[in-house]
């Protein structure tokens, strides 16, 4: 266990030692960036059980990718650091090498290449997984940047996509607050009426939407089920957040579960206070009307937001939101095609 070497590691000094000397003369750009624990930096020793290797991306001029493909499979060496360079990788057996082209590799990630400018629909359509696996990760050599002046190279695409324009991140934030108020009432009526387990599958689902607005207000992309917890713990500041939404999804009763969720709610909304994106509200909760049940009011934050949005076209979208607010459907999300259009037919969008 304590000699696991993370995979950005290992790849890292795979393309320094063995891969970068076959590419000697051929504009390239190389990285891990796309699908993988290793590119998000969660992965452990077990992760190196499957689909797990000496891996780097190549991208190479359209006209030089099957040269480039030949040369590096050719020059390989069998091992690297005790790792096969060959591996299964997915269910198919090929060397921890891909050489593509950019544009053709973006356009299989993303569904277009956001070298040539990016729609409202491409931005809501793009799965938060999808945007922190060509962000995150590592660019080990940017050649691409100079041979392809007119569309820029790897480091360019990933500028592009850190992170969402002003009016579209207040939109998404108010959607994912709108996701908040439809339910924050459920987990105490339902355990009003004597269902606990009803309460408590109410109050993960909305710690699960807490987690994901906590990122996007710090500006990261929430990742796939699997690493949201991990991800909110390594986020500054998230410690007593997590604490509150340990002690809900712990709780017996319904009265416990109010507690923690309210106290995550209020570190929410105390966070979008001092980011600054739309007026000051109160934040601490407040009754359900006449019922005993504490909320914070989802809908008052989702609409400051959306008052600060300038855009006129932003401004008319239903408040459903992003790919992600619409679905979690794995067959959904990981197919840009379907992602797309999807997302255009719930907002009314057609570019």
């Amino acid at each position: 266990m304590t000699d696991f070497v993370p995979g950005i590691e290992l790849s890292r000094a795979f393309y320094a030692e063995a891969v970068a000397p076959l590419l000697a003369g051929v504009p390239h750009s190389a990285a891990l960036i796309g699908p993988g624990s290793e590119v998000l930096s969660f992965d452990t020793s077990r992760s190196a059980d499957h689909d797990w290797g000496p891996r780097v991306l190549v991208f190479v001029p359209g006209g030089l990718v099957t040269a480039a493909e030949a040369e590096v499979a050719a020059g390989l060496p069998a091992r690297f650091r005790g790792f096969a360079t060959v591996f299964d990788y997915h269910g198919e057996v090929r060397p921890g090498v891909v050489v593509a082209e950019l544009g053709e590799w973006l356009e299989g990630q993303l569904g277009f290449d956001p070298r040539r400018g990016m729609s409202l629909l491409d931005w809501l359509s793009v799965p938060w997984q999808r945007l922190a696996e060509v962000t995150q990760g590592d660019v080990f050599h940017d050649g691409l940047a100079d041979e392809v002046s007119a569309t820029g190279g790897l480091e360019a695409v990933r500028r592009a996509l850190r992170w969402y324009p002003e009016d579209v991140w207040r939109y998404v934030l108010a959607c994912q607050w709108r996701r908040i108020a439809q339910e924050e009432p459920f987990p105490g009526r339902c355990g009003e009426v004597g269902d606990e387990l009803g309460s408590a599958v109410e109050g993960a689902r909305l710690a699960r939407d807490v987690m994901r607005l906590a990122l996007l207000l710090r500006r990261r992309y929430p990742p796939y089920a699997k690493w949201l917890g991990s991800a909110l713990a390594r986020m500054p500041g998230s410690t007593e957040l997590g604490e509150s939404l340990g002690a809900a999804l712990a709780a017996r009763s319904w009265w416990d579960r109010q507690d923690g969720l309210s106290a995550a709610y209020s570190r929410l909304a105390a966070l979008q206070n001092r980011i600054g994106l739309a007026g000051r509200l109160d934040e601490r909760v407040r009754g359900f009307h006449d019922r005993p049940f504490q909320v914070i009011g989802g809908d008052r934050f989702a609409d400051a937001l959306m008052a600060g949005v300038s855009d006129p076209l932003i401004k008319r979208l239903p408040p459903v939101g992003c790919v992600d607010q619409l679905s979690d459907s794995v067959d959904l999300l990981m197919r840009p095609g379907r992602a797309r259009t999807v997302t255009a037919a719930a907002l009314g969008l057609t570019a």
